[in-house]
């Protein structure tokens, strides 16, 4: 039965072609900031872009972060994308650590920590569901997604942060598929990562970090360019090193396109909040779920292991392929219409 849920951004943000359901690949572009990348684009060609107007995009991208995930802008530094951040801290970590990861976890969180076990870093893996149990004075670091890429399990949050008062143990924490639908504090945790181009909708190219003052480990910025300098305009030619006191030591210079259409975003999401965006988006999952008979679950992705990808995208449904399933990502754009146009299409499909 349709509920009558419209899209919570409203009329004219958005444009997709189709229904659209696929935002864990990618968030789609609100008008606002598919103009500010084409209007960027514009003054690039023409040369009339200014360097201050870049910096101030960046400036404004951090500041928003910051407040989306509850942490000082000075917590923040920021990138391209997750390992690439993820890569310092990685080797930062002291030798000899023990890394607890989830299995199955996404490799832009995992593999950097991989690459560093050839200098006696040893990762060692458990279900997600056991995570918080497995914490004991014999890890060091736990890195996890706070809900997983291929399935959209959301870890417990509580129970991991309990262990790790417990124990002396690094959070290393991939926020990707959370921040811009699940409300969570940044600051519980030593360091968190994320690539912007899904729920938050900002143009690919645009990651964030933040950066624990209290965090144990204090790992060396050795992707230092000058973006990472306390003045960057000052931090262009020769030495001394001169690295920002903040998390902005760890700042990659940054895509300048990318970053001007990253403020209409953010500004969007911090417009609506992240409380309101939850219960739009858990409420349309909900409704699937209900319809398909399948058990409640607190995520806004919702898989399904019965459904054919190939009727769906007939019927102009957007969606992914991940293992054997197809994932469902609900957000703002998304409505009670577009979850019966879905459940039309699996109810009428010999698979579903």
């Amino acid at each position: 039965m349709n509920q009558g849920i419209a899209p919570l951004a409203g009329e004219g943000v958005f444009h997709p072609t189709g229904r659209y359901f696929d935002t864990p690949t990618f968030g789609l572009a609100p008008t606002a900031s598919y103009e500010a990348v084409v209007t960027a684009a514009e003054r690039w060609r023409a040369g009339t872009a200014t360097m201050a107007e870049y910096d101030g995009a960046v400036a404004r991208s951090r500041k928003l972060f910051a407040g989306i995930v509850s942490v000082p802008p000075t917590n923040v530094a920021i990138g391209a994308n997750v390992s690439g951040l993820v890569g310092p801290v990685a080797a930062g970590l002291p030798a000899g650590s023990t890394v607890l990861v989830p299995e199955g976890e996404f490799t832009s969180l995992l593999f950097p920590l991989l690459v560093q076990e050839g200098r006696s870093l040893r990762v060692r893996t458990v279900p997600l569901a056991e995570l918080a149990a497995a914490i004991d004075d014999s890890v060091d670091v736990v890195a996890f997604s706070l809900v997983q890429s291929s399935d959209g399990e959301v870890a417990d949050v509580g129970a991991i942060e309990e262990a790790c008062r417990r124990y002396p143990v690094t959070t290393l924490v991939d926020a990707t598929h959370a921040a811009g639908w699940l409300p969570f504090d940044a600051s519980i945790f030593d360091f968190v990562f994320v690539a912007a181009y899904k729920w938050l909708l900002c143009p690919r190219g645009v990651a964030f970090m933040t950066v624990s003052p209290s965090a144990p480990v204090d790992p060396p910025a050795i992707n230092a360019g000058w973006y990472a300098g306390e003045e960057p305009w000052a931090s262009i030619y020769g030495g001394p090193l001169r690295l920002a006191d903040t998390a902005r030591r760890y700042d990659t210079s940054p895509a300048w396109l990318a970053w001007m259409g990253a403020v209409p975003s953010l500004e969007l999401i911090a417009t609506l909040g992240v409380e309101q965006i939850n219960a739009h988006d858990i409420s349309l999952a909900g409704m699937i779920r209900a319809r398909l008979g399948m058990a409640p679950s607190p995520s806004a992705i919702v898989t399904l292991p019965a459904a054919d990808p190939a009727r769906l995208a007939e019927a102009g449904v957007k969606t992914a392929v991940r293992g054997a399933a197809i994932r469902v990502g609900c957000h703002i754009h998304n409505s009670s219409d577009d979850v019966e146009a879905l459940v039309a299409v699996l109810s009428a499909s010999p698979a579903g």
